[in-house]
């Protein structure tokens, strides 16, 4: 029996999609893709600024100016990809015989004309699926309203983010002669605990009805090595996962960490804990995260001088460190080098838009509310890392500032999928939160 041919499909994409990956328009096979006009009209006023929308609105825009060079973007256009579809732009956004959005939703924006762009389309390929790509879920159930097909941009998107990897495991009912020789001897062999292939720097509880011991798979060693409870400046954790994650971030073999957890679990005060207990092994400490400012306007509406205007964003970073601080006396030495680091910039807190272009050599990094970063962004950090610099991120997968990304596509569920059992990584999902009584009643039941 003949196979049936597959039928071929036309993905339009919108400005979200661009935003959110410049190489999009590669990432559907040997599919055809379009970009309505006012997608490139849209782009237009993103090419200018510093944050990672203008670098993608200006990378996409060189792509399509070196596809123009093999002839009018009107016309079909083989993309650059082996193996890809062709690209063309949509200059015609009017419905012959179909539903016009612009009439239907009555507002003549850009979102109804890339509708119309999609729907005019159809009507010319009436043999091709026409989809909708984009980030903007209103847009997609606008789409779907109009019965045109529409997704979201899946590429660098988790499928099952409950089941994302959380860096530890539970062992019960442990031999008690095993937790004897970790106590005595501080290591043990997997084969010990029943343990085969295990994850380099994954952590595990394990305990019996008598005792219980905190331990991790070594992966230079080949061995399970018990975890000590340390404090770091003061800070002393106050739970299994956080005494897990000061072990990740002061482990001098591991060079890059995540922290996730909600609201209140210590992310943060850890992260920065950690680092000034080994500063001396760094040039410099970064303490930075990104700017997400309300209703997702440009901070330049707000009052006052670009200090002024970014003070409101670093205020958590600030309190943290502040908290840090004050476990000292003024006069102690401890106090008074957190000052002298920070008046040196050997310590620095700043938006991280402000990092772009810096060499990151022998830093310590940590990046705070991660989850508000695209895949490509933390690739960009990440690969800006030189020798002797440690990367960590912190953030709440479940707590995102930015409208086009959600718990399954941002940058932090990404690399903690993509990135698992890495000898130089390691990871703790933070679950209980210790901020206050209080907090944590929010927590559970609001």
């Amino acid at each position: 029996m003949p196979r049936k041919k597959k039928q071929k499909k036309i993905f339009v994409l919108d400005t979200s999609v661009i935003l959110y990956n410049h190489n999009a328009i590669n990432s559907f096979d040997d599919n055809d893709v379009v970009i309505p006009i006012t997608v490139l009209e849209e782009l237009d006023n993103f090419k200018k600024g510093n944050e990672t929308k203008n670098f993608e609105a200006r990378e996409f825009i060189r792509i399509m100016d070196r596809l123009s060079d093999k002839g009018t973007l009107q016309n079909w256009i083989p993309l650059e990809f082996p193996k890809a579809g062709m690209i063309r732009v949509q200059m015609n956004e009017t419905p012959e015989n179909g539903m016009d959005a612009v009439k239907i939703f009555g507002d003549n924006k850009p979102d109804h004309r890339i509708l119309n762009a999609a729907i005019r389309l159809s009507e010319e390929k009436p043999g091709y699926k026409v989809i909708l790509v984009t980030k903007d879920i209103n847009l997609r159930i606008k789409a779907k309203s109009l019965d045109i097909p529409s997704e979201d941009f899946e590429t660098g998107k988790i499928k099952d983010v409950d089941s994302l990897y959380s860096g530890k495991s539970y062992i019960e009912d442990i031999n008690p002669e095993v937790i004897d020789l970790i106590y005595k001897d501080g290591i043990c062999d997997p084969a010990d605990i029943n343990i085969k292939d295990p994850i380099p720097n994954h952590y595990f509880i394990m305990r019996n009805e008598r005792s219980s011991v905190l331990t991790f798979y070594n992966p230079l060693l080949e061995k399970i090595e018990r975890v000590e409870k340390r404090p770091a400046y003061k800070i002393m954790p106050r739970n299994a996962e956080q005494v897990f994650a000061l072990h990740a971030i002061t482990n001098k073999d591991v060079k890059l960490v995540t922290l996730q957890g909600v609201a209140g679990t210590g992310k943060t005060l850890l992260a920065l804990a950690g680092s000034l207990e080994q500063k001396r092994h760094f040039k410099q400490i970064y303490l930075a995260r990104p700017i997400v400012p309300l209703s997702n306007k440009d901070i330049g509406y707000l009052p006052g001088d670009i200090k002024s205007k970014l003070n409101p964003y670093m205020e958590p970073l600030w309190d943290n460190l502040k908290f840090i601080q004050n476990q000292y006396n003024e006069k102690d030495k401890e106090y008074k080098k957190i000052s002298e680091a920070l008046e040196s910039e050997k310590l620095m807190i700043t938006p991280l838009a402000y990092i772009r272009g810096r060499s990151i050599s022998n830093i310590c990094f940590i990046v705070d509310e991660a989850q508000n970063l695209t895949p490509h962004e933390v690739k960009t950090i990440i690969t800006r890392a030189g020798e002797g610099t440690k990367i960590i991120f912190t953030g709440d997968i479940y707590q995102i500032d930015t409208p086009y990304l959600d718990s399954q596509s941002n940058g932090l569920s990404y690399l903690i999928d993509k990135i698992k059992h890495h000898e130089i990584y390691a990871h703790i999902r933070l679950e209980k939160g210790e901020r206050s009584e209080l907090a944590n009643l929010a927590n559970e039941l609001l």
